[in-house]
């Protein structure tokens, strides 16, 4: 069955797939679900993502409000990323694209 007139995409769906077509961003998520995570724990855990990008995906999930961020007053201080509400509603979508990488 072919679409000879496909409706438009909505723009909330075109501004969700702009944040998660991003490179790294669902690696991101899928590590978050864990629990709080630290910089350097993201870097280990995901590889060869090079710090700059990792920062700069870190702060485009701050600001899309699925990610927050945390600063720990301690000796020496620290940064802590949790999923918010709203990225804790992303959990059945990388977990669906886990399952479909597993049967491929």
């Amino acid at each position: 069955m072919r679409c000879r007139s496909c409706p438009p995409l909505p723009e909330e769906v075109r501004r969700a797939a702009d944040l998660l077509e991003r490179r790294w961003t669902v690696s991101i998520l899928y590590v978050s679900h864990e629990g709080a995570v630290r910089f350097n724990e993201f870097l280990q855990a995901l590889g060869n993502i090079p710090p700059a990008t990792l920062a700069q995906r870190l702060t485009d999930l701050e600001e899309a409000g699925v990610l927050e961020r945390e600063v720990i007053d301690a000796r020496p201080p620290r940064v802590e990323y949790r999923l918010t509400g709203r990225g804790r509603q992303l959990r059945s979508l990388v977990n669906a694209l886990a399952r479909f990488a597993e049967t491929g």
